[in-house]
């Protein structure tokens, strides 16, 4: 464990960390390589990155892994972000599980390969019991996109006389969300400079703390995050309130 991030013990945890995962291509590409040979290399940052959240007090982390907008690049650079998703799965798997950690996806998984599909929903059924870190990747995942389907969830559930349209709160609504049953996010991270959200979980993040660092995701480290976090620890969250 590095220094900074055994000082970060006594810090108010972030509960729930949120990453907008951006710069792998730019990152390849100012080197003169592939665009996949970024994606490979931000595979690397995911591994550490998991590794280093429950030191820093993180019970829950969600990844953007893959818009519903990414089906837009070239063929041959969806297919190997698609190879690289199987991949990491398969290498993961025991890993994940040993170390005590949950994963879960969101996104609409019908235009996944099919074989994607069945890694995905292996290795959720195999860390079901764990919880010593909650880790949800948003794959084919587009923030209005799973609002309209959770919208169509209620719509069926009132139009066949199993929900009273007027009974519909805000939790009625989260629950049908893909994130049903996750809290929201306390902090958001975007690298590479960029400062969109992306269609990034606009529900949850609604009170969520933001962060734009200029780092690529290839070069994002842990020491980063903890001093992210720190930053965080100082920030005074008063949910539409006023202080006293």
């Amino acid at each position: 464990m590095s220094k900074f991030l055994a000082n970060t013990s006594a810090l108010r945890p972030v509960n729930h960390l949120a990453i907008i995962m951006d710069g792998n291509g730019r990152w390849a590409t100012g080197r003169g390589w592939p665009r996949l040979v970024g994606h490979r290399k931000g595979v690397e940052r995911v591994r550490e990155i998991v590794s280093a959240c429950p030191e820093l007090g993180i019970r829950w982390l969600t990844l953007y892994a893959f818009s519903t907008e990414n089906w837009k690049r070239s063929t041959e650079e969806v297919l190997g972000l698609m190879a690289i998703f199987a991949r990491y799965i398969e290498r993961e798997a025991d890993k994940l599980a040993q170390a005590g950690v949950r994963m879960r996806f969101i996104g609409e998984r019908g235009r996944l390969d099919p074989r994607l599909q069945r890694l995905m929903a292996g290795i959720e059924a195999r860390t079901a019991g764990n919880d010593r870190l909650n880790l949800t990747v948003a794959i084919n995942y587009g923030g209005r996109d799973e609002i309209l389907r959770a919208v169509r969830k209620l719509a069926e559930a009132a139009a066949a006389g199993l929900l009273d349209p007027t009974h519909i709160s805000e939790a009625a609504f989260a629950e049908r969300l893909d994130t049903g049953g996750l809290p929201d996010p306390d902090l958001v991270i975007r690298t590479s400079g960029e400062t969109r959200t992306s269609n990034f979980l606009p529900w949850q993040t609604a009170y969520a703390e933001y962060e734009f660092t200029e780092t690529l995701w290839p070069d994002f480290t842990p020491d980063e995050l903890a001093a992210i976090v720190q930053r965080f620890s100082n920030r005074e969250r008063r949910f539409g309130g006023v202080v006293k």
